[in-house]
């Protein structure tokens, strides 16, 4: 039961900032795989938020890998969200994914994504 208890989506209340798409696994491989969405303006680049949530998800007993990154734009007074942009390190997520993601926990959002740089 360990993959239900990282929340999937856990990102900044408003404003742009840096997001990354995460896979994690159960190692003894008793469990699917999940795929989270983690982003906050604080990280000046995406590896310093798979730096923070890497530890916190392997004292879970899980293991993570980054699929990618991008920027989510988000406007909570409005229920917007606008999801864009690439890692430099990671290379563009699917930013399709992230918003099946974010739909699940934003369902009274409009949530749009682009492949746009900016």
């Amino acid at each position: 039961m360990a993959l239900q208890r990282p929340p999937s989506v856990e990102i900044d209340p408003s404003g742009t900032f840096k997001y990354i798409l995460l896979e994690v696994r159960d190692p003894r491989g008793e469990e699917a795989p999940r795929v989270l969405v983690r982003g906050s303006s604080s990280a000046e680049y995406h590896n310093h938020i798979f730096e923070k949530v890497n530890p916190e998800l392997e004292a879970l007993g899980l293991e993570c890998k980054c699929l990618g990154g991008g920027k989510i734009e988000h406007n909570s007074k409005d229920k917007k969200m606008r999801v864009f942009g690439e890692s430099t390190g990671y290379g563009r997520a699917d930013h399709a994914v992230t918003v099946e993601i974010l739909q699940k926990e934003f369902k009274d959002y409009n949530i749009l994504w682009s492949n746009d740089k900016k």
